[in-house]
C-alpha cells in the first residue's frame, strides 16, 4: 500500500531563529505556535512519479499527456487529420499529428513507444467515408467507425475515466 499524502507538526518554524511568531494566550501570556503543514497529494512531484510509476508511463486516455495521435498514411490526408485535431482540441481533449516524414510503419512504432492511448489511422478510405481507424495503446487490433462516433465514445471515456487495461 502506497502513501502520498502528509500532515507535518513543525516545532520549527515559529521559533526566533525562523519566522518568531507569537500569539497571545488566554491567560494574556505570549506564547510560540506550533505550525501543521498539510500536503493532501504530498508534492505535486511526488505526485506526478507516483502516477507514472503506477501506471508504467502508459496512463489512461483521460490522463495521458497526448490523448490521440493522428496518423495520415499520405500527406493528401494531413487536412482531414488536421480538421479532426482541431474538432478534438476544441473539446479540450489532447490531440496531435504526425507529420514526419518517417515511413508509416515507423510512424505506428514511434508513437506506440510513447505509450500515447490512442492512434488514428487516417487513410484514403477514411478520408472518402469520414471514418477513423482506431488503434489502442497494447492492442493490435484496430476498429474502424465514423468520425462523429469516435468523438463521442472518446468524450464519454474521458468523462467517465474508464480503464481499458490495468496498470503496468
Amino acid at each position: 500500500e502506497e502513501t502520498v499524502s502528509t500532515i507535518q507538526v513543525d516545532f520549527q518554524s515559529a521559533s526566533e531563529e525562523k519566522f518568531a511568531l507569537k500569539y497571545v494566550d488566554s491567560d494574556n501570556t505570549e506564547k510560540e505556535p506550533v505550525i501543521m503543514h498539510r500536503a493532501p497529494l504530498s508534492t505535486h512531484e511526488r505526485f506526478v512519479s507516483f502516477i507514472t510509476e503506477y501506471y508504467g508511463g502508459a496512463f489512461p486516455t483521460w490522463c495521458a499527456p497526448i490523448q490521440v495521435c493522428m496518423l495520415p498514411v499520405k500527406d493528401t490526408c494531413y487536412e482531414y487529420a488536421d480538421e479532426l485535431t482541431n474538432d478534438l482540441r476544441a473539446d479540450f481533449i489532447r490531440a496531435e499529428v504526425d507529420k514526419s516524414s518517417n515511413a508509416f510503419g515507423k510512424k505506428i512504432r514511434t508513437n506506440t513507444m510513447k505509450k500515447i492511448p490512442i492512434l488514428l489511422i487516417i487513410g484514403e478510405q477514411e478520408l472518402e467515408d469520414n471514418t477513423v481507424t482506431i488503434r489502442r495503446y497494447g492492442s493490435r487490433d484496430q476498429e474502424t467507425v465514423s468520425r462523429a462516433d469516435f468523438i463521442s465514445l472518446l468524450k464519454k471515456e474521458i468523462k467517465d475515466r474508464v480503464m481499458l487495461r490495468e496498470p503496468m
